[in-house]
């Protein structure tokens, strides 16, 4: 069975520090381009970061950019997302999704390009 299992979430204070995980199960990672998306109540689902199937290539949307890191370690199949200096508009369910597409640096605007996808992880920023 192909799964994805993301952990890390969390409650934090307001410029704490996260780390998501995100696990591949029933396939490996490593040919695949691999993306962070989040959902706040109320709000569509909105693309955070993208990391090409080597590791060599990412991209985010301005609203985590330096603030957020992607990286990946294909030998333990997963992949990660640190969060830093969160701020309470980053309070989400956080989702990591896969697709076998090719990365380009726009992918994460595309979630319906994600084939599989994992159940989620909350992050809440509050104080």
């Amino acid at each position: 069975q192909l799964q994805l299992v993301e952990s890390g979430g969390g409650l934090v204070q307001p410029g704490g520090s996260l780390r998501l995980s995100c696990a591949a199960s029933g396939f490996t990672l490593d040919y695949y381009t691999i993306g962070w998306f989040r959902q706040a109540p109320g709000k569509e689902r909105e693309g955070v970061s993208c990391i090409s199937s080597s590791g060599g290539n990412s991209a985010y949307a301005d609203s985590v950019k330096g603030r957020f890191t992607i990286s990946r370690d294909n030998a333990k199949n997963t992949v990660y997302l640190q969060m830093n200096s969160l701020k309470p508009e980053d309070t989400a369910v956080y989702y990591c999704a896969a697709t076998i597409l090719p990365y380009y640096s726009g992918s994460y605007y595309y979630p319906d390009e994600y084939e599989y996808w994992g159940q989620g992880t909350q992050v809440t920023v509050s104080s």
